[in-house]
């Protein structure tokens, strides 16, 4: 917008500042249909309608809302309960207790930074494509953003040009709009005065003016982001099994920590020796140290570590995770639907080849293809196809034309006709001066060759035959045409670009073009690898089916006849049901039906994702288990997606599952460590609480047995590689591992407990003893988990012994743990017991690896 239109709607608005506000209708009503169409709202008008609200300001949908980053990562059981145990150690003042919440706040500030580095590149994306738009206002075209067009603005359009908002057609010169992006059909569509255009299409050919009639949320691409912005949980296993864990815990974690501070509070005398002695903050830490270990907030960080890793690695092949699980999720994934175009295909129109045409529409038998010498020869028709195709007015069709077809005429044309696809056709005239030029040369339609004007010899119905079965092969068709100049061709006063409705008389073909959409290279190789990995495969598009089917069929699909016409289905999901039981590949597919088949894949138990870069795509990304969109896509399409491809390489995909079974495999096997952590503390708990002994371990020798025994080997077992398949499962077999591992644990640590009260040991000893005996079994554990022994495992569970002996033998580790040296016997009976428990942990990993006949090793597949 200009300075001196903007100081004109500023001095508006002051003289309707203090005016009530007017109703929205009269406001309507009050403009003159035939003054609007010639001039646009003037400068007080604009005024009225900003005031009111009745602007083209569109909510942010260009990523996922801060909101909704902060509930995901904030909002979970573990946080609540860790919260409140670091509340309490405040409140006592036990400041070097609080090792325990570290994890926590790791987590989330890792989770919290990588999804919202991953908003923050989908928001600058969307700025960087934010186009002026030209609008008509007081009798004056003016540039500006759409966010500034108001209710009642008169816009203009041309090639290239995005609808900004809903409205109504005033004026149209060959006005092609693409609409796929809301209905997925590819063909452009002919816009006359009085047409609808909504926002989100785009302008393939032709210029117009529309009338806006809806702005802001009440345009039809807003409406249809924000029902798909809806939050959706998203279907993680691996979250879903920390949740549940959570729900156990939680469910338990009161009547547990009423067993436990009962009986530390007993263990210190009783309550009223406890209260009088001041001994009864001494009873909650170690209750405290009792609940929070009974937590698995380490295996929640590692999850958060193993995906912000992921996410990081495949940012830099152009893949951008919105949300963290969403690696995990493609790994679990046995259902891919896909969108045709912008996923199978670029979006763009390649040619395939020419079959020259006698006069009577008999094919020579003469091929001219993208390959052969002859496109560059110097046949007139083969420059008049280079002409079209350079044209800059050509339609995406002809377009294609301009690589293979490079001898450019000579002479320049007397006039043309731009393409318009109401009448399927362009053209150009060349003078007599122009030798084997000269006439009007005209690309279209095949069924033009149907018109009265056609030269009556031809035998149209044969040719028609024949391009009726190459479009059920999925080609587009073309006719280059020519008639003698004793023919006019017809254009309107508007001048050479006028609208052309008259084709010339003694119509003849020349030549017979095929095209074909320009399947994605990466595509056939990316099926073929799902197909491999026992993935199936299903195409939804809003173009014709035929069309669809062939595309299928040439990237490697099994496509039964010509695909299914989604418009003759029912609406019921039975329907629904059986189709996608018995096909693959549905054309004229409508948004909402896309959502409703990937509901209904959903609730047949298939774990499925959505591929698509269209407004008509955004609810099914949405609804699927896993949405990824096209970097080229709408930027709401994006925003509801869980992941995004950058440079839009169908290829990356494999890249994406590869990492998400290393996470899902390695984060099982770190889940046997804290699982098993989990249950041994809650053994303990009660064991100790019962017995009204007091806790063998303070918050922080706790912490340092969890770091040693799961955290720091956890951190690492969470990046090596890992190519196993998922297996469903995780928490089944987590369990199964963790309770005998647990019993294991428990039992000897109680042991020593019983050893120290018998030697009248002191509490700091007996703590003492206990933390080298939990470690050396807990140790024993992750040696069992990381099996087979490469190398680099062997190396880590070493230095996992050699911080332990640094921890027990450092003056300022014993100061900060408050260790004590345990008497000899102690010492013996320690080591004694310790060595019972690793043979019960070998016994009871041969026995897991017996009781589930599917499990070998956890690594076994590296």
């Amino acid at each position: 917008m200009t300075s001196s239109s903007r100081s004109v709607e500023t001095e508006a608005v002051r003289g309707v500042e203090s005016a009530a506000p007017p109703d929205p209708a009269e406001l309507r009503s009050a403009v003159d249909p035939a003054v609007l169409e010639s001039s646009g709202l003037n400068s007080v008008q604009v005024a009225q309608r900003h005031r009111l609200g009745l602007d083209n300001v569109q909510p942010r949908t260009t990523s996922r809302s801060i909101a909704e980053i902060l509930r995901t990562h904030l909002m979970t059981l573990f946080n609540l309960v860790i919260g409140l145990c670091g509340i309490v150690i405040i409140l006592l003042g036990r400041w070097l207790d609080l090792l325990f919440a570290v994890a926590a706040v790791a987590n989330v500030i890792i989770g919290l930074v990588q999804e919202y580095g991953a908003k923050r590149k989908l928001d600058a994306i969307a700025l960087l494509h934010q186009d002026t738009i030209r609008v008509l206002r007081d009798g004056m075209v003016v540039l500006m953003h759409r966010e500034h067009i108001v209710l009642d603005d008169v816009v203009e359009l041309r090639r290239g040009d995005q609808v900004p908002a809903d409205g109504v057609v005033l004026s149209s010169r060959g006005l092609d709009i693409d609409e796929s992006m809301l209905t997925g059909e590819s063909y452009p569509v002919a816009k006359r005065r009085d047409d609808r255009v909504l926002s989100g299409t785009a302008v393939l050919a032709g210029t117009g003016r529309f009338k806006v009639t809806a702005v802001g949320e009440k345009a039809h691409a807003v409406r249809i982001a924000t029902e798909a912005k809806r939050y959706r949980k998203i279907n993680s296993e691996l979250r879903q099994a920390l949740e549940k864990v959570a729900l156990w815990v939680s469910v338990a974690l009161l009547p547990i920590a009423a067993v436990v501070v009962n009986g530390q509070m007993q263990a210190h005398g009783g309550w009223s020796s406890a209260w009088e002695t001041g001994l009864w903050r001494e009873a909650v830490v170690t209750a405290v140290s009792s609940v929070t270990a009974m937590i698995p907030q380490g295996l929640a960080l590692m999850t958060t570590i193993a995906f912000a890793v992921a996410a990081v690695k495949l940012s830099q092949q152009n893949v951008l995770i919105q949300e963290q699980p969403a690696v995990e999720i493609l790994a679990r994934v046995d259902m891919v639907c896909l969108d045709k175009t912008g996923t199978l295909t670029d979006g763009s129109i390649a040619f395939d080849q020419a079959l020259k045409l006698s006069p009577t529409g008999g094919l020579l038998h003469e091929i001219v293809d993208p390959n052969s010498t002859a496109v560059a020869g110097t046949e007139g028709w083969q420059q008049i196809l280079a002409w079209f195709g350079a044209d800059e007015y050509a339609n995406p069709t002809a377009a294609a034309l301009r690589e293979p077809f490079t001898s450019l005429p000579r002479h320049h044309a007397a006039y043309q006709v731009q393409f318009s696809s109401a009448r399927r056709w362009s053209a150009v005239t060349f003078a007599d001066d122009a030798g084997d030029l000269s006439g009007h040369w005209i690309l279209g339609a095949p069924e033009l060759l149907q018109s009265p004007k056609a030269n009556p010899g031809i035998q149209s119905s044969e040719l028609l035959t024949r391009t009726d079965r190459l479009a059920s092969a999925g080609l587009r068709t073309m006719i280059l045409a020519w008639a003698p100049l004793s023919g006019a061709l017809a254009h309107g006063a508007s001048g050479p670009l006028g609208r052309g409705e008259d084709l010339p008389p003694d119509l003849r073909p020349v030549a017979l073009l095929t095209f074909k959409e320009k399947v994605r290279e990466d595509a056939a190789a990316t099926l073929q690898y799902f197909r491999e990995q026992d993935v199936r495969l299903k195409v939804f598009s809003g173009d014709n089916p035929r069309t669809v089917s062939a595309v299928a069929r040439e990237v490697g699909m099994e496509v039964q006849g010509d695909g299914v016409d989604a418009s003759q289905l029912g609406e019921t999901t039975d329907e629904l049901r059986t189709a996608l039981q018995g096909n693959s590949v549905f054309g004229r597919v409508s948004p909402d039906q896309k959502r409703h088949m990937v509901d209904v894949l959903r609730a047949e138990g298939h774990v499925v994702a959505m591929t698509g870069d269209g407004i008509n795509d955004a609810l099914a990304l949405k609804n699927a288990d896993l949405g990824i969109a096209m970097g080229s896509g709408a930027p709401a399409t994006k925003a509801v997606s869980r992941m995004v491809l950058l440079d839009g390489k169908f290829a990356r995909l494999p890249e994406v599952l590869a990492e998400g079974r290393k996470v899902i495999a390695n984060t099982e096997r770190v889940a046997h460590l804290f699982l098993t952590k989990t249950a041994y503390a809650i053994i303990l708990g009660l064991v100790y609480g019962v017995l009204f002994w007091e806790f063998p371990f303070l918050p922080r020798q706790f912490s340092t047995v969890d770091f040693l025994m799961i955290g720091c080997p956890a951190f690492f077992l969470a990046l090596l590689p890992n190519t196993r398949r998922y297996r469903p499962g995780f928490l089944r077999r987590s369990v199964l591992f963790s309770i005998p591992a647990s019993l294991t644990i428990g039992v000897t640590v109680l042991a020593v407990s019983a050893f120290g009260r018998f030697f009248h040991e002191p509490a700091a000893a007996i703590q003492t003893a206990s933390t080298l005996c939990l470690t050396l079994v807990g140790l024993w554990v992750l040696n069992v988990a990381l099996r087979p022994l490469t190398t680099p495992r062997i190396v880590l569970i070493l230095g996992m012994y050699a911080l332990l002996a640094l921890v027990l033998l450092t003056p300022i580790s014993q100061h900060y743990h408050l260790f004590a040296m345990p008497s000899a016997e102690l010492l013996a009976a320690t080591f004694g017991v310790t060595a019972a428990g690793c043979g019960l942990i070998e016994g009871g990993y041969r026995l897991y690896l017996r009781m589930d006949s599917g499990v070998t090793s956890t690594a076994s597949d590296d």
